[in-house]
């Protein structure tokens, strides 16, 4: 067991653009491809972009942004590692993180799976399928942050809190976070609540969830859970140098690019099937609809770093104080 007094370094975890530029410089993309060449150096200039919008953003608000100095290897539980391809990805939970904990079940399975979405669901969500960084040695940790190929997909902050609020408190099969969280909303937030609501937890408004998400005491309290905790949270992008930086709106693209620095894009692709229940932004506008200017803005403050951070502008529908 790594004692959590054993820190990492956070100054030291890796150094994006050089491993990018020799990824593609080391990359075979097939004769007389220049079309190819030049599709994949304007990609990579795109994640360069979007590496340059996290540092500025970490410089910019660095009070808030790097509150520790240093990570713990319990910061590290979200990264998954493939040793075979040397490459770390943090997932972030409601950005097809079930599919691309597939992708990496089959990149790490050795010939066990091959489609990767023959991986049932909840296969791809046992914790021992996959190996994550928290689970080695500080100077193992150390080196693969160094040279190993790190990537994370983020998606708009106010779009992804309410997909994770539809996921997990409007399906009646949830009962596990209607009992863990519905019912603590339902006590704190609802006034006259009757003895059902408090005892089940399975009608949580979404009006109701952002009152939660804003309190003072459920921060004191405890972290947030994975689904609706900030990105830069979970995967700590002002410590850790990702290298690519996918987006849930240019998914396919994005992962398929990861896929093909990564040396498996000739048998490897990323799942193209789109959900009919997907969270959209008009959905999200709706949502919004019944959430007061004071709690919008205060709800904003909280998410505030992720929107800066990916570029994501303040979304039109939001009466920001």
């Amino acid at each position: 067991m790594l004692s959590s007094a054993m820190l990492l370094d956070g100054h030291n975890l890796g150094c994006s653009a050089e491993i990018l530029l020799v990824l593609i410089a080391g990359l075979t993309v097939g004769k007389g491809s220049a079309m190819a060449t030049f599709i994949l150096s304007n990609t990579a200039i795109l994640h360069q972009i979007r590496r340059d919008q996290v540092t500025d953003t970490c410089r910019a608000n660095s009070v808030s942004s790097r509150k520790r100095r240093v990570l713990t290897p319990n910061d590290l539980k979200h990264l998954v590692v493939d040793e075979d391809h040397e490459m770390i990805y943090c997932y972030v939970p409601k950005v097809a993180c079930t599919n691309w904990k597939r992708v990496m079940m089959v990149l790490t399975g050795r010939g066990k799976y091959s489609d990767p979405m023959e991986i049932p669901a909840n296969e791809a969500h046992v914790s021992s399928n996959l190996k994550t960084l928290n689970q080695y040695s500080i100077p193992e940790i150390n080196h693969r942050l160094k040279n190993y190929m790190k990537f994370l997909f983020v998606r708009e902050p106010f779009e992804r809190l309410v997909s994770a609020y539809r996921n997990k408190f409007t399906q009646k099969y949830n009962t596990s976070f209607h009992k863990r969280y519905g019912t603590k909303i339902v006590r704190r937030q609802r006034k006259n609540a009757t003895q059902e609501a408090l005892r089940k937890g399975d009608d949580v408004k979404f009006e109701e969830f952002v009152a939660y998400l804003i309190d003072p005491h459920t921060q004191r309290e405890e972290p947030f859970n994975e689904h609706w905790q900030t990105v830069y949270s979970l995967c700590h992008p002002c410590h850790i140098h990702y290298d690519l930086i996918g987006k849930y709106e240019t998914l396919e693209e994005d992962s398929n690019y990861i896929l093909q620095l990564a040396g498996v894009g000739n048998y490897l692709k990323f799942p193209t099937y789109a959900k009919s229940t997907r969270t959209t932004d008009e959905m999200t506008t709706e949502f919004f609809q019944n959430i007061s200017s004071e709690h919008q803005t205060q709800l904003y403050e909280v998410y505030k770093l992720d929107f800066l951070m990916f570029n994501y502008s303040v979304p039109s529908y939001l009466k920001l104080e």
